[in-house]
């Protein structure tokens, strides 16, 4: 028999992670404690206990060709950048294709997952899952934690002296649906990441008046990019990542401060970071500048004390009278069913090689996929950890355990880049940790063997996006559709906008 995974959780990480397993000829049996696949991507009214939670409005930040798994393109009428129901539309059909739901069990919450006594020379663990109220335990050689970190919101409310005596509502982002909630009233918004900024435009189109509290301020980017073009292919191209990561860190910064207060200043619009020169991650909105410029949304600093009615910023005297305050203040991650000694979290880092094997195991047979922030698509990345991990858990087997890792682990080296400040979800610069991660495995595209071979595909995958079919081009894992899927993703891009062309263009 083959080699038996348990993977938790059938979101995003959880299919890719699913579908990595079959691929290698192992065998999957992937838990998700609802009724349906899609994890974040699945839009519910009501908000359920221990799973994410979406408002209707959310639109994925990262364009169609760039968030697409790389063995499977969009269909090339969806639109570029995804409203949430179509990006789960493109989950269903992956998971179709792919026949993965037949490996899913649902209704399913996983209770617990712990090392098996002769965990030293097997590397099994014995896993507790739940379904209608009955509990059974299962043995597996493997695991995937593919749950996500979307589940548990982050509320530290003793930031906010005073909280307590106040008289107006207040809840987390987490809790948001709809913008009637806002109608009349004086809106809060704390905290300046993709939902702060999304949440404060939809109120201000029926709130009295929104203000949004950031401490740190943020770079504001657009979906629409230089030319029209979508922000993540003219920004994630091979030829940008070497000027990024090759300039001097000083001339590096001025470029991206350049790019980014190309089209307008953040300065001017009380949005420049605190600290410019650590790139964090950007926040998409086509609105805000507009929004601040007519009035509609104000920006003030961090919150200083709340009282009955009304907020007080730092270094602002006057108070603000408030309604509602929403708290934008993201998420912890957190592992109910597993044991602290697995994945030891110390002020939000996890110690984890390459944010993905638990450092202190004995054995390479547990991983955690997604645990990551990258600067661009989530879904490449995503895939890549898993097509490693997938091969880690098979090289086991014939004990091909890489000695680089087991290296790592005992003397505890290359663990700098987990210290990143108080981000547990860590802002990685997605194109270098892919390529490490394709090199692993042996799929990273061969720059100057392609210039020999097939000079127009060599040119695109340097000068155009770097999107995940390049990582099929060779290795284990090819796929035949790769190079033409790279030939031609401009034109699924431009299809579902260019719909009327003008009479004279036929002349």
């Amino acid at each position: 028999a083959g080699m038996r995974v348990a993977v938790v959780g059938a979101g995003i990480s959880g299919l890719t992670a699913t579908k990595c397993c079959l691929d290698e000829g192992l065998e999957p049996t992937c838990f998700e404690q609802s009724q349906d696949i899609g994890g974040l991507w699945r839009y519910t009214e009501h908000i359920e206990a221990g799973r994410p939670s979406l408002y209707p409005s959310v639109i994925s930040n990262t364009s169609k060709e760039m968030s697409a798994f790389s063995d499977f393109p969009y269909p090339e009428d969806f639109p570029v950048f995804l409203p949430n129901a179509r990006l789960l539309d493109y989950l269903r059909h992956y998971a179709k294709h792919f026949s993965l739901q037949e490996h899913i069990k649902f209704g399913t919450t996983v209770v617990s997952i712990r090392k098996r006594p002769d965990f030293a020379t097997t590397g099994q663990w014995d896993v507790v899952t739940e379904a209608d109220g009955k509990q059974m335990s299962h043995i597996f050689d493997a695991v995937m934690v593919c749950s996500g970190n979307f589940s548990e919101p982050s509320l530290p409310l003793h930031c906010f002296p005073g909280i307590e005596r106040f008289q107006g509502q207040y809840f987390h982002s987490r809790q948001y649906k709809h913008p009637d909630v806002f109608q009349g009233k004086r809106v809060l918004v704390v905290g300046m990441g993709n939902s702060g900024v999304d949440i404060a435009v939809e109120a201000s189109r029926v709130a009295k008046k929104v203000t949004i509290s950031t401490g740190r301020g943020a770079w504001l980017l657009s979906r629409v990019f230089d030319h029209g073009y979508p922000w993540d292919m003219v920004f994630n191209t091979r030829l940008m990542n070497l000027f990024r990561n090759n300039l001097p860190g000083v001339l590096s910064r001025r470029l991206i401060n350049y790019k980014v207060n190309q089209r307008f200043n953040h300065e001017n619009y009380g949005l420049q970071p605190e600290n410019s020169c650590q790139v964090r991650e950007p926040v998409l909105n086509d609105d805000l500048p507009s929004y601040i410029l007519t009035g509609r949304i104000t920006i003030k600093p961090g919150v200083k004390e709340i009282k009955n009615n009304s907020v007080v910023f730092h270094n602002c005297p006057e108070e603000e009278p408030i309604d509602i305050v929403v708290f934008c203040t993201g998420y912890n991650a957190s592992f109910p069913f597993l044991e602290e000694a697995v994945i030891k979290v110390e002020n939000k880092h996890a110690s984890l090689y390459k944010y993905v094997f638990p450092t202190q195991l004995q054995r390479p047979t547990l991983a955690v996929i997604g645990l990551i922030k990258p600067l661009g698509a989530i879904m490449p990345v995503i895939e890549l950890q898993a097509r490693w991990v997938t091969r880690v858990f098979k090289g086991r087997k014939v004990n091909m355990t890489s000695l680089a890792y087991q290296n790592t682990v005992q003397t505890g080296q290359d663990f700098s880049h987990l210290c990143a400040k108080s981000h547990f979800l860590l802002k990685i610069d997605c194109l270098v940790y892919m390529d490490k991660l394709a090199s692993f495995i042996g799929a990273k595209p061969n720059l100057l063997r392609l210039l020999v071979t097939d000079p127009q595909l060599a040119l695109t995958v340097f000068f155009g996006p770097c999107s995940a079919y390049q990582y099929r081009l060779e290795g284990p894992g090819r796929w035949e559709g790769a190079r033409q899927a790279i030939l031609t993703q401009w034109d699924r891009t431009l299809k579902p906008t260019r719909t009327r062309v003008p009479a004279s263009s036929y002349s």
